[in-house]
């Protein structure tokens, strides 16, 4: 009993512990949620007092600071919406918030709709844009705060801004995800998916950037910002697929990305990281970019490099400076200029304003990457910023700034001297808008997931799937290990279609099992230009007047897809199978090494859910070269499962449909078109289909042509030219004679009953069938080819900080500084190359090419090299040929021998010593490639500093002002200009001795500190001495110049050494300490 007893007591005591602790819970949970409630009602009154109070209640747009009245920006008004939007995330955990996540929700929406109303005034830009990126067709970014209207004109501010609609973009998908809508109608739909393609090229247009200005010279030049290009990948991965008029939306409300266009700038921005553009080496805008709101990089690398870049060198006590040299709002700055004078951007050195701003993107960065030391470290700076206003709101300053008496001291001692809050009177709303964000998220008020709930945080494999038609962003990838390949260890699926039944039987023979297009019906097979005829029906809107996509061939990503088309299932052949008006499709060897790359470069960059699925065309022409067997062993490595480390699987198209990428264009089944308007490729029909009738056909035969220049006929008679046409057997004398008479009478003068024209266009068909690739190139020049989508190859050259320059050598050379369109290349190619010679009108498009894809894939080939001058990179070519003894002429290789050839030219310090080159054949040919040792540049700004009165080469003075004033040691353009200045030597061989002397000269006062020059330091008259000093050593009397370039770097090294300090001890000035003329020799 007493047993009993005891235990019903235990009992008892338990069941009351138990019940304390139920009340302590719900204690707990009503303090914290009234405590909650309170905290947020505290953020709603200072987001009513300092952020809607400002919001015009016509356009729901904000101006920059409280104060203005009349203009609103854009990039302001999206991060005020965003805060807006935050809280009321925040609020939709209450049961009972008394309508203000109503009215907090509604704010936002407003204001992403007026922006969106604002840029709809303004549709025909778009349209303008996309066929020409530029200032003059861009978007505003700036509109009037109550009418909508634009308020500055294209010439009076820059409105190019990229970033500006990829962060509007952004958020506009982050809204509608968490269920709230803004896109009202099927205009508005059409309009956003223009807006996709007004971002999609940011990787080739260069822009004004995050701090509206360009380039950090501030003289109106815009520039090719790592930022702008960050944003719109972000903005292109979060709105691909999405549904703009969310859960309830129909299929005709999706927006579609060009899954190429994304990879181009996904590549271009990681090839750019950590700087921010060629100007800028640093730049705070790339905070927001790769962490909140972007997240444009998961590459911890990349990441960790950006940031700690822009840490270590903007960071400031009272915030960070947006970047070196700005001298925006400081107290040196003429208020009165729109742009600076050259040079002027020396004044602004470490004095530059410092944005409190970076603390608070630190803040959230830290909360997103759980880094609870770094949110406090910017906490704790961002405290000694926040004064209160006369509500007791906090308020940061806009900028701290040095005031004028202090200027001197703090540009001698950086972080001395005190700066002082900007003096505007108002409030930057941007800086109230991610203080909120920052408190809601410090405070556990709003969730990271609630803050971005696409999980833009989360690389790409680790976010929620989605479900559904459209293709997402689902792989995963590593630049450090891209042998990973991606989470589903990604196989590339390989279709071959054979273009008749023949030429299946044949491949049979072969082992090598193919598909014909009858047999794989119902599925269509197409070439991408269909494709791209279907998407021009995408964006399509009559009342905007907006024409849908523009004209852009679909690359490899985006041909890899398997597409629902109007109920019919499509299967596209990548661009490389395309049969062009340029030549290059017709080389084999090319082909093949396309097909590889093509492999190559899908199975790393392929991000999306479901397998890609390459169709490799395989036709009855192919069968006919001499190379033909290449093609099949290919094939045969194709079918044991890989490809140069790739998994590739060679199927039946209905066995792989089912892993497939499948992309759904639902948008075509809204439009009243005939299905019937889409042509599919042919199959070849013939009476006889065994496999002998095709070996029957004679493969194709070496042509044997003298290459005979014909040029002295231009002084002859048109009907000389005839009768010696009639007569001659050379194809190559034929495309001459007949280019002659096409610069004289005109493409439509008739020889023997055809045009000019005709006679060109058939000796280029004839001269490809022989594979005369000297008189294809020739013909191809005189018919105005162009290299098919050159534009993005020269982009990849111009963002790994390399510059291309075009035209022959001894005449004009035209500068590629940054992307330019393809009728603006073909302008430059025929302008200024074929006046002076026709072959390398071509030639040179190809070396570009070739350059473009070299420089993606083995960018270590290009080190040392700054410019790549084409003209003298064929030279390079040239010289090799001749030192090997190659007989046959550069212009009659095959494009894979010329491709071959560059490659080998730019790789020589892996094989220069092992083939035995001489020092005089290594100097031309790195000469020809105007290649630098490393730290080349930095090397002759230390001589700069010690050489008042400047470098003299040949003719050409590089002064030490105002060259030092105007720019800085590490700056692209002073290494832009001490490579110009050695371009000026014709020589390439003395022109690598000159490069050699610069860099000993630096050596010698690099350990001699006392040394200086007190005259002009003439590169020329050293090496004069030099060459003279051998030959007394020698007893030798001849210019011995030559020998100094023949002999060993050692010998000419020392005597080079020998001439500068002999100039330097017989004209040059010495500090108070003695010279110890030993230290002086380089050893």
């Amino acid at each position: 009993m007493t047993g009993a007893k005891s235990r019903l007591s235990r009992q008892a005591s338990i069941s009351s512990i138990t019940e304390e602790n139920t009340h302590f819970d719900q204690f707990l949970k009503v303090s914290n949620y009234e405590d909650t409630v309170r905290q947020l009602d505290i953020y709603y009154g200072i987001v009513k007092r300092q952020l809607l109070l400002y919001q015009s209640p016509i356009t729901g747009l904000f101006p920059v600071l409280s104060t203005d009245t009349k203009i609103g920006s854009v990039r302001d008004s999206v991060y005020c919406a965003a805060a807006v939007w935050g809280l009321y995330q925040a609020y939709r955990r209450i049961d009972d918030d008394r309508g203000k996540s109503y009215e907090l929700g509604q704010s936002a929406v407003k204001c992403m709709r007026g922006i969106l109303e604002c840029w709809i005034k303004q549709a025909a830009r778009i349209e303008l844009f996309k066929k020409n990126q530029c200032n003059a067709h861009a978007l505003h970014v700036k509109f009037h705060l109550t009418t909508g209207n634009e308020i500055y004109s294209d010439d009076a501010y820059n409105h190019l801004q990229i970033d500006v609609v990829s962060i509007y973009l952004l958020f506009l998908v982050q809204m509608i995800t968490s269920g709230m809508q803004i896109i009202y109608t099927q205009d508005e739909v059409a309009f956003v998916q223009n807006l996709v393609y007004y971002v999609e090229r940011a990787y080739r247009t260069p822009d004004f950037g995050m701090w509206e200005r360009g380039s950090k010279y501030n003289d109106g030049t815009p520039e090719i910002h790592a930022s702008s290009i960050g944003l719109a990948k972000s903005a292109l991965e979060a709105i691909n697929g999405c549904n703009l008029f969310g859960e309830k939306g129909a299929s005709w409300s999706v927006v579609y990305v060009d899954i190429d266009a994304h990879n181009r700038n996904r590549s271009i921005f990681e090839t750019l990281l950590p700087r921010e553009s060629s100007s800028k080496g640093v730049d705070a805008a790339l905070l927001p970019t790769i962490s909140f709101p972007a997240f444009a990089t998961h590459e911890d690398l990349l990441y960790t490099e950006a940031k700690n870049n822009v840490v270590t060198k903007l960071k400031g006590n009272y915030g960070f400076k947006r970047y070196i040299r700005d001298g925006y709002k400081t107290a040196s700055e003429d208020k009165t200029k729109r742009f600076y004078d050259k040079g002027e951007i020396k004044h602004f050195e470490n004095v530059e304003c410092e944005w409190p701003l970076f603390y608070m993107f630190m803040i959230i960065d830290g909360v997103f990457k759980s880094l609870p030391d770094q949110i406090s470290t910017y906490q704790d700076l961002l405290k000694d910023r926040i004064y209160l206003d006369q509500n007791g709101d906090p308020v940061i300053p806009q900028y701290y700034y040095v005031q004028t008496e202090h200027l001197d001291k703090e540009r001698l001692n950086p972080n001395t001297t005190p700066r002082k809050p900007s003096p505007d009177t108002g409030i930057f709303l941007w800086n109230q808008a991610m203080f909120i964000l920052a408190q809601l998220l410090t405070g556990g008020l709003l969730h990271i997931n609630e803050l971005d709930p696409i999980r833009r945080y989360l690389p790409s494999y680790n976010r929620p799937r989605k479900g559904g038609r459209y293709s997402a962003f689902q792989a995963k990838f590593s630049v450090a290990k891209p042998s990973l390949g991606t989470a589903t260890d990604l196989v590339v699926q390989i279709v071959l279609i054979a273009e008749s039944m023949r030429l299946q039987a044949m491949m049979a023979t072969y082992g090598i099992q193919t598909q014909t297009p009858h047999e794989v019906e119902p599925v269509q097979i197409w070439s991408s230009t269909q494709l791209v005829k279907v998407y021009e029906n995408l964006g399509v809107n009559h009342k905007l007047k907006l024409q849908g996509r523009p004209l852009r061939p679909i690359g490899s990503l985006g041909t890899s897809k398997v597409y629902r088309v109007c109920g019919a299932t499509v299967l596209c052949y990548p661009l490389i199978f395309e049969v062009s008006d340029f030549y290059l499709y017709r080389d084999m060897e090319l082909l093949i090494d396309d097909i590889k790359t093509e492999l190559q470069f899908v199975g790393k960059y392929w991000r999306l859910s479901g397998r890609p699925t390459v169709c490799l065309l395989i036709r009855e022409e192919h069968m006919r070269d001499p190379q033909f067997k290449k093609m099949l062993d290919l094939l045969a490595m194709l079918k044991k499962g890989y490809c140069d480390g790739v998994k590739v699987r060679v199927g039946r198209l209905q066995n792989l449909i089912s892993s497939s990428c499948v992309e759904h264009l639902d948008f075509m089944n809204v439009l009243d078109l005939p299905s019937d308007t889409y042509t599919q490729f042919k199959q070849l029909q013939h009476d006889y289909i065994g496999y002998q009738s095709l070996t029957d056909v004679p493969r194709v035969l070496n042509y044997q042509d003298q290459l005979k220049d014909y040029s002295h006929f231009k002084t002859k008679s048109t009907y000389e030219i005839i009768e010696t046409v009639k007569h001659v057997e050379s194809l190559y004398a034929k495309c001459q004679l007949f280019g002659i008479l096409l610069k004289r009478e005109g493409g439509s003068f008739l020889v023997l009953d055809h045009s000019v024209e005709e006679h060109l266009h058939s000796i280029y068909h004839q001269a490809g069938c022989l594979r005369h690739w000297a008189a294809v190139r020739y013909t191809s020049s005189m018919l105005s080819h162009n290299v098919d989508s050159i534009s993005p190859f020269i982009t990849a050259v111009l963002v790994h900080g390399k510059q291309l320059t075009v035209g022959v050598i001894g005449q004009k050379e035209t500068v590629f500084d940054k992307p330019l369109t393809p009728a603006e290349i073909q302008n430059v190619v025929y302008n200024t190359i074929q006046p002076y010679d026709v072959i390398q009108a071509v030639l040179q498009q190809e070396v570009i090419l070739y350059c473009g894809r070299l420089i993606s894939t083995n960018p270590e080939l290009f080190k040392g090299i700054l410019k790549i001058r084409v003209g003298w990179v064929l030279e390079a070519i040239r010289c090799y040929l001749e030192i090997f003894g190659h007989t046959r002429k550069l212009e009659d290789h095959s494009p894979y021998e010329v491709r071959q050839l560059l490659y080998k030219v730019l790789s020589i310090k892996e094989w220069g010593s092992k083939e035995k080159l001489t020092p005089f054949q290594k100097r031309r040919l790195e000469g020809c490639l105007c290649r630098v040792p490393q730290s080349f540049y930095h090397q002759v700004w230390d001589v700069m500093t010690r050489t008042p009165h400047g470098i003299k080469i040949k003719e050409k003075t590089l002064p030490q002002q105002p060259t030092m004033s105007n720019m800085a040691r590490s700056e692209l353009t002073f290494s832009l200009l001490v490579e110009e200045m050695l371009n000026c030597i014709n020589q390439p061989e003395y022109r690598q001795l000159v490069v050699e002397l610069l860099s000993i000269v630096s050596t010698i006062l690099g350990r001699n500190p006392e040394l200086v020059f007190s005259k002009v330091l003439d590169l020329e008259q050293l090496i004069k001495d030099a060459s003279e000093m051998y030959a007394k050593d020698h007893g030798l009397h001849d210019d011995c110049v030559k020998v100094l370039m023949e002999g060993p770097k050692i010998q000419s090294t020392g005597y080079l050494a020998r001439a500068v300090v002999n100039t330097v001890l017989k004209g040059g000035q010495l500090s108070d300490v003695e010279l110890d003329s030993e230290s002086c020799l380089v050893s």
